[in-house]
């Protein structure tokens, strides 16, 4: 079997890893590293052992695949030539900066019959693994994301920057569509929201809580699922899961508090969640997820089935994002009118409109005066 010929466009610290994974590969040969940044391409590929351009279109004709790892305002425009060219692709999350650019990209890959997969790498999280096999219809759905400032995805806010992991893995859990979304957000650096919080309740009655800071003290990657079968904590760092699960008799509503005798209520005090909230915690091994999600790229070219995270599934994260990105940038800080909105916390009349902001002053009043 001939080796699949494959480009990373990008150099920086992501671009990096997906290189050193490919040249690793016996199945595939690492054609070049793309950057206009010299000294970032010639060391990438120095380390990697292949040619280092300046630019992707010297390379057509001499690649089958590419994974693209540039900021995410570059990605419509580098993948869209590509495709159009027959390269079957992985581009970094988010696939695109707007739902629009990404339903295109989607469509072209359909129509060229290429690979359009979206680096969504929690998805390879043996952790979030273990949870979704034992929480098939999560009801509730809690996740916190944070971390320090890293000066690394600067184009975009932490909605898709960070929050677009969670997004992600709540629409691979929750099949069903957004009835509501209330969201907030707080700009500390610049002009776009560094902290994020949406509630999303969906058609079929599941609520997911998410909240996502790129300004934070502490690393927190967790998520908790609750469903009418049981409980499931994933630590996404750690690769922890733990699964409560509940006893046949309270699932049934047959333990009943206020019947029980004095001493079977001591009794209790003591015992009751092992009886009837048992726990499980599972441990897994370190994984390299970077080098599972190209395993599942390559393999995709290979046997032509869908990739773990398809362009579809990336253009609904982003089409979701888009929805809480427009809720935070009509987020009332006050109960008046013309008062303060926003990320910026500005008023009204100072708004300049940003690519998500949809909000005009007559959908405002119609909705006050709907109640």
């Amino acid at each position: 079997m001939s080796k699949l010929r494959i480009a990373v466009i990008g150099a920086g610290r992501l671009g990096g890893f997906h290189a050193q994974k490919l040249a690793e590969r016996p199945d595939v040969e690492l054609t070049a590293v793309v950057d206009p940044f010299a000294p970032h391409r010639h060391r990438v590929a120095a380390e990697c052992d292949c040619e280092a351009s300046a630019e992707h279109r010297c390379l057509r004709g001499r690649i089958d695949a590419a994974v693209i790892a540039t900021p995410t305002v570059a990605h419509y425009s580098l993948a869209k030539e590509l495709l159009e060219d027959g390269v079957h692709l992985l581009v970094e999350k988010p696939l695109c900066h707007d739902s629009e650019d990404a339903d295109a990209l989607v469509d072209l890959a359909r129509r060229r019959q290429r690979v359009l997969q979206v680096g969504h790498v929690e998805r390879f999280n043996p952790a979030f693994c273990a949870a979704a096999q034992q929480i098939a219809a999560p009801k509730y759905i809690e996740a916190v994301r944070a971390g320090g400032f890293t000066f690394r995805s600067t184009d975009v806010g932490v909605v898709l920057d960070l929050m677009i992991h969670d997004i992600d893995l709540v629409l691979s859990l929750v099949k069903s569509r957004a009835r509501r979304i209330d969201a907030l957000g707080l700009s500390v650096l610049g002009g776009r929201e560094d902290v994020a919080n949406a509630r999303i309740t969906f058609d079929c009655g599941c609520v997911a809580t998410l909240s996502a800071s790129r300004v934070s003290y502490e690393n927190t990657r967790r998520m908790n699922l609750w469903s009418l079968e049981g409980f499931a904590s994933v630590d996404f760092a750690a690769r922890t899961t733990t699964l409560i699960r509940p006893s046949q008799t309270l699932k049934n509503r047959e333990f009943d508090v206020d019947q029980l005798s004095p001493e079977r209520t001591e009794y209790y005090r003591q015992h009751f969640a092992e009886e009837h909230l048992p726990r499980e915690m599972l441990q897994f091994e370190a994984v390299d997820a970077i080098a599972l999600e190209l395993q599942d790229f390559v393999e995709a070219i290979r046997t032509g089935r869908q990739p773990r995270v398809s362009g579809e599934m990336g253009r609904d994260a982003v089409t979701l994002a888009e929805e809480i990105l427009d809720r935070i940038q009509t987020h009332n800080w006050d109960s008046t009118l013309e008062g303060p909105v926003g990320p910026l916390a500005v008023h009204r009349r100072h708004i300049i409109p940003a690519p998500h902001f949809r909000y005009t002053a007559d959908e405002e009043v119609e909705r006050r005066e709907a109640g």
